[in-house]
Formats: C-alpha cells, structure tokens, sequence
C-alpha cells in the first residue's frame, strides 16, 4: 500500500508518473516550481491553520499537481513529501542549483556590503544559483548578496553529522520544521545528513530504516537512537543530541537520562539504534 505522505495525489487526481500504479479518476503532469521564500510550510490541509508536516526551504523544487485559492498541492523533490504550500511562496521552474547554504543560517543583503540592508534570510541547506561576486560577497539569484563564506558548491559537503546537529543546539522545537529558527526530532537528523551530502527520509519512521541496526553498548557519535515518533543523534558515545518536546529545543543530555525520562513518561524505551 502506497504511503500518502510520498505519494502525489489529491483526491481524484494523480500525478502521471503513478498512472497504473495507483487508482485515480485521472492523471496530470506537474509543474515545476520552487521555494523563494526563506521556508515555506508544506501543510496537511489547504489552509494557513492547517498542521505543519513538513517544510521547503529557499530553491528546493516542489512539483505542483493541482491549485485550491491561495495554495498548491505538490510534492517536495528533495525529500518527497507531498501536501499543501501557499503559492505566494512558489515561483516557476526548478533550479540547477549550484551552491548550498552551509552556515546554520545567514543573510542574503541587497548590495555586496555588510551596511547594507538584508532582502531575506536563508537557512542551512538552501539551494542557491551563484551568479556573480564581488568582494567577500556571492550574489545569489532570487535572494541577494551572501557571504561567500557562508555557502558550499554542490558536492562539497561537511563529514560530520554531529557536528552539524550541535550548531542546532538551542533552536527552539518546531513540528514539522527543519529551518534554524525551528526544527523537529526527524528535521534535525535530515539537516546534518544533508548538510554531509547523505540522502535522508523526512519523519521518524522512515528514518528508522537509515544505515544499519547497532548494539545500543556499541554506540558512537553520529549514530542515532529511536523511541516509538523520536530521533535523537548521539554526540559521543553517552551524550544524546534531539529536538525535543521536553526542553522544547534541540538540545543534549545523557542518554541514559533521556531513556529514564521517556519512559517515566509513558513513551517507552528505544525501539532502534542505528549507524549511518
């Protein structure tokens, strides 16, 4: 059975691509857009108080099936999830990106100077197409000038996760985010692995199949822990870093603390533990 979350329908309509794959009345082509906001949710319902699953971030592609008002059903390329963005946040075609944000976040200004005022923000793992320098500036198209500092060719990536995972540390707890003012227990995990050039799934479940299963006495940094909806990466071998309902941030506490907690709490003990 198809799972909802990755699988590009809405209602009676399909992307073509599923036609014979799964049942609809009938089947379109997408239309390639993108994200030219800083992030932009990707909602259960098309409606802004609609519950937040999963997001978009600057250039990422989302592939639009059908319109409702002022949003649009589509699915996200990079990670696959499907559900409803406001279509002021979209603009047409996708990118061929060149460069990714690889700061935790930085500021994109409207001249290649520091004085100047900001145009937008963008957050880690933004796609970006670099179309000019000057000076210690890199002019990204859509956004504005970054410092080149502050991005990475595509293919050259950072080789630690957990180093990535602890620039979070404080970021308040966001469901369904993965931006640096906000991010969930899975968000984070998808963050360092792509910000080391890993491919990553987006919720709890589905990460649970990442890499292969280790020995909990057997554990090391980068490895990561799962509750029944949790995820945490392990910064050493005791210490456990997650985006948590409990501090309501991303933060690292013992694991066996964490162990002891959740299950007081009713949540039970870790059902995997994984090396990616």
């Amino acid at each position: 059975m198809s799972d909802p979350r990755l699988t590009l329908r809405c209602g009676d309509v399909a992307d073509a691509r599923l036609e014979g794959v799964v049942e609809a009345a009938r089947y379109e082509v997408t239309r390639p857009m993108r994200c030219i906001a800083t992030s932009a949710a990707i909602r259960k319902a098309a409606d802004a108080a609609s519950e937040q699953q999963d997001q978009l971030v600057f250039g990422e592609a989302f592939d639009v099936l059908e319109a409702e008002g002022d949003f649009a059903f589509g699915q996200a390329r990079r990670d696959g999830y499907v559900g409803w963005v406001e279509a002021s946040a979209l603009t047409e075609g996708a990118l061929s990106p060149t460069h990714w944000v690889s700061a935790r976040s930085t500021l994109a200004f409207t001249k290649p100077d520091l004085k100047s005022p900001p145009a937008m923000a963008l957050t880690m793992n933004s796609l970006a197409v670099v179309d000019g320098r000057e000076g210690r500036f890199a002019h990204v198209e859509g956004a504005g000038w970054v410092p080149e500092a502050h991005i990475s060719p595509i293919a050259e990536y950072q080789d630690d996760p957990a180093a990535v995972a602890l620039r979070f540390r404080g970021a308040p707890y966001f469901w369904g985010g993965r931006e640096s003012v906000g991010l969930d227990c899975s968000g984070l995990v998808q963050q360092a692995h792509y910000a080391c050039g890993l491919p990553s799934a987006r919720d709890t479940d589905m990460q649970a199949s990442l890499g292969a299963p280790v020995e909990a006495s057997a554990l090391r940094r980068g490895d990561l822990v799962f509750w029944k909806g949790h995820v945490g990466m392990m910064a050493d071998g005791e210490t456990l870093l997650h985006a948590n309902a409990h501090h309501m941030a991303t933060e690292g506490e013992p694991l066996s603390a964490a162990i002891e907690r959740v299950a007081a709490a009713g949540a039970g003990q870790p059902v995997g533990f994984r090396r990616v």
